[in-house]
């Protein structure tokens, strides 16, 4: 890639959402090792989903550098022309303020930080299901 693009937010949301996907499936390969393809899914979809990206995105937001959260706020606010047919409205656009931010780190070379903040989300998502929480 070397040399950065400047797209969109829902460009870099485009973008977010394939590597906080690749990255999610590469997590529970790891830590749940050889298991029906079926039960990934089931687990990916805890991670992925918008309201679980929303959840996460909230929980990080003191994290973000402000450039960080000038992205997420530019891909939180743009206008998607579809919206999914489960989840709120509001948790979509949250989820595609975190994609942006990631497709954002991760187009600019900020794949370090990119891994760390996703690295989070899964944490804290993986939390909250071990406290009871959907």
């Amino acid at each position: 890639m070397g040399e950065s693009l400047n797209l969109s937010p829902l460009g870099y949301a485009y973008l977010g959402d394939a590597v906080y996907e690749q990255y999610v499936r590469l997590h529970l390969v790891s830590s749940m090792g050889n298991v029906p393809v079926e039960r990934y899914h089931k687990q990916s979809i805890g991670l992925v989903s918008a309201g679980a990206q929303s959840k996460a995105v909230t929980a990080l937001m003191e994290e973000l550098s402000e450039e960080e959260q000038d992205i997420y706020k530019r891909g939180r606010n743009s206008k998607p022309h579809t919206m999914p047919k489960n989840g709120s409205p509001a948790d979509y656009h949250r989820a595609t303020g975190f994609e942006a931010v990631i497709g954002w780190l991760y187009i600019n070379g900020k794949t370090e930080r990119a891994e760390e903040l996703m690295e989070k989300a899964v944490r804290i998502l993986e939390a909250g299901k071990k406290n009871g929480g959907k």
